[in-house]
């Protein structure tokens, strides 16, 4: 089950569900391929003939463990990155905005509409390439919170200003409906 369908009010329905964009994964596959050229690397440079054994096992020596090391830092960063898609929510419903981050150590924001001020996107440029950006949703005195790498960070802002026009209009239509009967 997940943290959102544990913590829904009564009659509260989820309306939007952000996800998370898989560029999350850059910085691990880049580790990744720098892994493999420089185990390359190390490889061939083992092979060339004419090099001293010395020579050659000292530098391929420190260039195999070089790629080792760097092996073992992107498999940490892809383990980061798994952990990061499947444990984050961020889901607008008729009444807040609901968002959790982490497993072991758990971050979450509950925010209702009535109490957002405002929703900010920052994109970089391969945020606009590649359509991911942070969300920042602001609150009532002050309260901040962001979120990385969401997918399409333009329509969920949007689309949280949308509902939070509807749930307006629909908490004044109630506001003047009782003051008409009486």
């Amino acid at each position: 089950m997940s943290y959102v369908n544990d913590n829904l009010m009564p009659n509260e329905k989820v309306l939007y569900n952000a996800r998370i964009h898989p560029a999350i994964f850059l910085p691990s596959t880049l580790s990744f391929v720098l892994t493999i050229a420089i185990g390359i690397y190390a490889f061939t440079s083992a092979r060339q003939p004419g090099t001293s054994v010395l020579a050659l096992s000292s530098i391929s020596a420190v260039f195999f463990c070089l790629s080792g090391l760097l092996l073992i830092y992107s498999v940490v960063l892809g383990l980061q990155a798994v952990i990061v898609m499947f444990t984050t929510e961020f889901v607008v419903t008729n009444r807040r905005v609901i968002a959790k981050t982490g497993f072991i150590r758990r971050h979450t924001l509950e925010m209702l509409l009535a109490k957002i001020e405002s929703v900010a996107v920052n994109q970089g440029i391969l945020g606009r390439l590649m359509n991911f950006g942070m969300v920042t949703v602001t609150g009532t005195g002050g309260t901040k919170e962001s979120f990385r790498a969401i997918v399409g960070p333009f329509a969920v802002r949007k689309k949280i200003s949308q509902i939070i026009e509807e749930y307006t209009q629909t908490y004044s239509q109630q506001q003047e409906a009782p003051g008409m009967g009486g």
